[in-house]
């Protein structure tokens, strides 16, 4: 499927760069937790993924600060996004990911204020650090599509979503209502809006890899490269 192709790319472009990453992505309504472990079961396969490379130690420094850790919770069962995020860290090669798992009720200031304290965490690394950002799109792009069947407003929205991704446009992201997008079957709001703060103010090179809708639900595959330094890892 080109969606997957386009996925395992960027994850190998990335894994390339920075062996470990930052994942950001919204909890499971209902069901949150942040690992290292976890299994698609509940979505139909049983695969099993983790956030940590075998071997890789989980201990001795932590990527976020307590500010932004302490809002995912220690317990349950990892959320598809975290679980998407652990696939896209196999296929690729690279040895951890730490999860910053939002709730996905949260307001835009909210996630805008955590993706500025991540900027400012990893602006005191010594080490190549990675984010990989994981988020839906409309869930109501065909007749066939899960959010309802095809909604053309929703078409329409989705359509200005790719291209504030592909762009690396902040203020629109920024700006997304949760109204807007809870209507249009958006799921990924909240972690494209913790990109817009992590790169708040930051210019970026941003190329888009994929963009479609299989199955009714809109993805975007893009990278996001800060434009002052070509070998810094994207988001």
């Amino acid at each position: 499927m080109p969606v997957r192709d386009a996925v395992r790319a960027a994850g190998a472009a990335l894994s390339a760069l920075a062996p470990e990453w930052v994942a950001v992505g919204a909890a499971d309504v209902g069901a949150a937790g942040r690992g290292p472990d976890g299994t698609f079961a509940p979505y139909g396969v049983d695969v099993h993924v983790s956030l940590r490379a075998p071997g890789a130690s989980d201990t001795g420094h932590r990527l976020l600060p307590p500010s932004v850790a302490d809002a995912a919770a220690d317990a349950g069962r990892l959320p598809l996004s975290m679980l998407i995020a652990a696939w896209v860290r196999e296929t690729a090669g690279a040895e951890r990911v730490e999860p910053l798992i939002v709730d996905p009720g949260a307001a835009p200031d909210t996630c805008l204020r955590t993706g500025r304290a991540l900027a400012e965490a990893l602006a005191t690394t010594d080490r190549p650090v990675g984010v990989l950002v994981v988020g839906d799109g409309s869930t109501q792009l065909s007749p066939s599509a899960p959010g309802g069947g095809l909604v053309e407003e929703s078409v329409e929205f989705n359509n200005r979503l790719v291209a504030a991704v592909g762009s690396g446009d902040r203020d629109l992201l920024a700006g997304l209502s949760p109204q807007d997008c809870d209507r249009a079957g958006v799921g990924g709001r909240v972690a494209w809006q913790v990109a817009a703060g992590l790169c708040d103010g930051l210019p970026v090179a941003a190329v888009t890899d994929y963009a479609g809708a299989p199955f009714g639900v809109g993805y975007v595959v893009a990278s996001w490269t800060p434009a002052s330094d070509a070998q810094a890892p994207g988001a």
